[in-house]
């Protein structure tokens, strides 16, 4: 293959002419420095556009852009057509509809839920804010300020009463002298504070008697004697009777009395008959009041002594109201059980191995695994005293049980000696005082 090239020679013409002619033109067409730099300045300022035209051009061809992106498709034209709508039947603009009120009514029930669990919310809130604020009035402390102990007139006639109100108004306790069924008493009454208790007074079930040696003496000799005068033993009985949970303390002060009484019986002349004498035996006094009557004795030296016992009871008394509401209501030694007397016994003697269980169970820390184990291998008390009965030495008895393996949720183990020893003191000791833990 032939490759033509084009020649690189310069053609002169022949004649002089051309010659002086393209002589001339050369020295025309030679460029000066200062007009080479004006020409290729020309040329710069033909080919490279400035800034401000490239701004221009962007944001003309971008208008040009969004109108052709805007503009509508024309009538005729090659746009892309538009697809066909499709017409609903109105059984789906129907079913359609039942959705969309599904969803509202969905919408609506779920609002519902979260408000009405709000609303639960806050009333647990407010019934835990409560229950608090009412188990920190019931503490100790709080509740006693809502005693209030009521002192009658006759007890201000005491030498060494004062001393009592002084106490009172120290620890700043609410008293009044008021007069009340019972002469020479003292009561209590306690405010309303759990719910539903406001304003409310309650009457403590505790009544004080404070009497003198001679207060006490001619009580006790008028109820002997029945002569009909009134005596303060009368409003006491009469209390009791209307309430029998009333608990009534008599207080005498003084100690001299208190060893006279214990060491000397008391004496009454008979009104009708002169050789007839009626005696009361200090015994038979604490007898009387206490077994009978319900009544509580108790000596004392002075009106400092009366004092620390009415603050005592007024303090327990003030502990009683969280006592009953913290404590439990079964007793923690007690097996829980179905029944409330424990492990049913039929007239067959099923039950039985039951109820030999459940007594293992009240010694301490032993476990129904650890009673069943033994009642396994003894399956009646008898058995296992026979078995103890056996043994030679006592340090044996004691051991008895420690290599019985106890079961409990797949894993084994021994019942150990402590449990052994237990066991064995419980059912062969002859101490009853003895203490088996």
């Amino acid at each position: 293959m032939s490759v033509l090239r084009r020649a690189k020679t310069w053609e002169i013409s022949e004649s002089d002419a051309s010659d002086d002619e393209s002589t001339v033109d050369h020295h025309l067409n030679v460029d000066t420095p200062s007009k080479q730099t004006a020409r290729l300045e020309a040329e710069g300022e033909k080919k490279v556009p400035s800034l401000t035209d490239k701004c221009q051009t962007s944001s003309s061809s971008t208008k040009q852009n969004q109108r052709h992106a805007l503009s509508p498709p024309r009538p005729g034209g090659s746009g892309t057509p538009s697809p066909a709508r499709k017409r609903r039947s109105k059984e789906e603009m129907e079913a359609d509809r039942r959705r969309a009120e599904e969803k509202k009514e969905t919408r609506e029930k779920q609002r519902a839920v979260r408000a009405q669990r709000k609303e639960e919310r806050r009333h647990e809130q407010n019934r835990r804010r409560e229950a608090a604020e009412n188990l920190k009035k019931l503490r100790p402390e709080n509740c006693i300020k809502s005693f209030t102990l009521s002192i009658h007139p006759d007890l201000l006639e005491h030498v060494g009463c004062d001393f009592l109100l002084d106490t009172l108004v120290c620890l700043e306790w609410r008293f009044n002298i008021e007069k009340q069924q019972i002469p020479h008493s003292i009561t209590w009454t306690r405010d309303g504070l759990q719910e539903g208790e406001e304003g409310q007074v309650s009457v403590e079930d505790q009544i004080v008697l404070v009497l003198t040696a001679t207060d006490f003496v001619e009580m006790m000799l008028d109820n002997v004697e029945e002569t009909g005068s009134e005596s303060i033993l009368v409003p006491v009985l009469e209390c009791l009777n209307r309430n029998a949970k009333k608990m009534i303390t008599l207080l005498v002060t003084d100690s001299d009395y208190r060893t006279m009484a214990y060491n000397k019986p008391l004496f009454l002349e008979d009104q009708q008959s002169e050789s007839r004498r009626a005696t009361l035996d200090m015994e038979e006094v604490l007898v009387y009041l206490q077994l009978y009557k319900n009544i509580s004795l108790v000596f004392l030296d002075d009106w400092q002594d009366v004092t620390d016992h009415v603050c005592a009871v007024t303090k327990s008394l003030a502990k009683r109201p969280f006592k009953l509401l913290t404590e439990r209501a079964e007793l923690p030694f007690c097996v829980d059980g179905s029944w409330a007397s424990g492990a049913r016994v039929e007239r067959d003697g099923s039950g039985l191995i039951q109820v030999w269980s459940k007594q293992i169970q009240q010694l301490n820390r032993v476990s129904p695994a650890v009673a069943s184990t033994v009642t396994k291998s003894f399956p009646s008390p008898r058995l296992l005293l026979q078995a103890y009965q056996n043994l030679g030495s006592e340090e044996e008895r004691k051991r008895m049980l420690v290599g019985l393996l106890v079961k409990n949720g797949g894993k084994e183990r021994r019942i150990g000696p402590d449990i052994s020893a237990r066991i064995y003191r419980c059912f062969t000791a002859q101490n009853p005082q003895l203490v088996l833990d």
